[in-house]
């Protein structure tokens, strides 16, 4: 049998996304994942698919928007290249806020100003808000509105990807852990194993997020919702057929246990308190997973040019809106480019910032 020219170890979002689109690019690929096709287990499952730049710019480093950006403009080309149509809208995200916030509303403000010079942000007041999104009604007086930004059904993605991997040829091997000192034959190896590469990446910690889905065909939500609040912001994300998935939480910490009954209160109750409709709504699922970051917050790459080993590692809460841009430079960086990408375009994707991730 033919040896690999790209083995994917890891196959949540990104190790799924690499794998399929080295195979567009005519590469012998296989993947290798310790969970199921589905992706159950992965960070991606327990999402919301937002691809939201501007919105991320606020307390990020800018690389993240700009990486962002240029994701949301591949997202539309690479749903359209698969082979099952997948649930994705751009109508862009509403920020909101009640009146005793109004102080991180205008923090908000002032970052987006400062660091999003490009960004079209609209301030809304008054029935502006209603027109936009007739569901609000006049609960709020203002809102910020980002058009543009995107969601993606992140569960319909993951499914849709492992087909695609299926019909162009590569090897997919689920259910298959690969342990540090087993790592599979291949002309190269690339790591997407996230939390489970920890032993690589002595300074990766874990943030675990926690989310509701939700049926209330009752409400017709047209855009994401934000709620500034300055402990707990949550947002809302419509999804087909009556379908919400509601979160907020960042929490340090590695813990993979169910959500507790003091933070469904407060997730539910920080989404009431922007649709009070909500409270007819049925919950479908609560669900938490740990995404892995590291000590900036940003992705990195480190190669093992002796095992020939190229790691990545590090979306932390950013999967779906980075995803597409951090596959673009590995896959140049592996001599498969798709559009004759240059590599290095974001210096945290460049090699020579992994001296400083490794000391841990």
């Amino acid at each position: 049998m033919r040896m690999p020219d790209i083995a994917v170890v890891g196959g949540g979002l990104l190790g799924r996304c690499l794998a399929w689109r080295a195979s567009r690019a005519d590469a012998h690929v296989a993947l290798y994942d310790a969970g199921t096709r589905e992706g159950k287990n992965s960070a991606a499952w327990a999402a919301a698919g937002m691809i939201t730049p501007t919105v991320e710019a606020v307390d990020s480093d800018p690389q993240i928007a700009s990486m962002g950006r240029h994701g949301l403009r591949l997202w539309p080309q690479w749903l359209a290249e698969l082979p099952l149509p997948v649930f994705y809208r751009d109508n862009g995200s509403l920020l909101l806020w009640h009146h005793e916030d109004a102080p991180e509303a205008a923090r908000v403000q002032r970052m987006l100003s400062s660091r999003q010079s490009q960004a079209c942000v609209k301030h809304l007041k008054n029935s502006q808000v209603a027109e936009v999104e007739p569901t609000l009604g006049t609960r709020f007086p203002e809102a910020l509105y980002i058009p543009g930004e995107a969601q993606v059904d992140n569960r319909a993605l993951l499914t849709a990807v492992a087909i695609a991997l299926e019909e162009a040829g590569a090897e997919c091997h689920w259910e298959t852990r690969i342990e540090d000192d087993t790592l599979p034959d291949a002309a190269i190896v690339v790591d997407c194993r996230g939390m489970g590469a920890k032993s690589n990446w002595p300074t990766l910690r874990g943030v675990r997020g926690e989310i509701v889905r939700l049926h209330a065909p009752e409400i017709d939500l047209h855009h994401m919702l934000r709620l500034l609040h300055p402990r707990y912001p949550v947002y809302i994300v419509p999804r087909a057929e009556g379908r919400l998935v509601i979160g907020a939480t960042s929490i340090e910490a590695d813990d993979l246990s169910p959500v507790s009954v003091r933070g469904a209160l407060e997730l539910l109750t920080a989404a009431y308190s922007v649709l009070p409709a909500l409270a007819e709504a049925r919950i479908l699922e609560f669900n938490t997973q740990v995404r892995p970051t590291l000590p900036d917050n940003l992705p990195a790459l480190r190669f093992d040019s002796g095992r020939k080993v190229l790691f990545v590692n590090g979306l932390y809460r950013h999967g779906f809106l980075l995803t597409p841009t951090v596959v673009e430079e590995v896959l140049a960086l592996l001599s498969f480019p798709e559009l004759s990408t240059p590599v290095g375009r974001w210096p945290c994707l460049r090699e020579n910032r992994s001296e400083t991730l490794m000391a841990g």
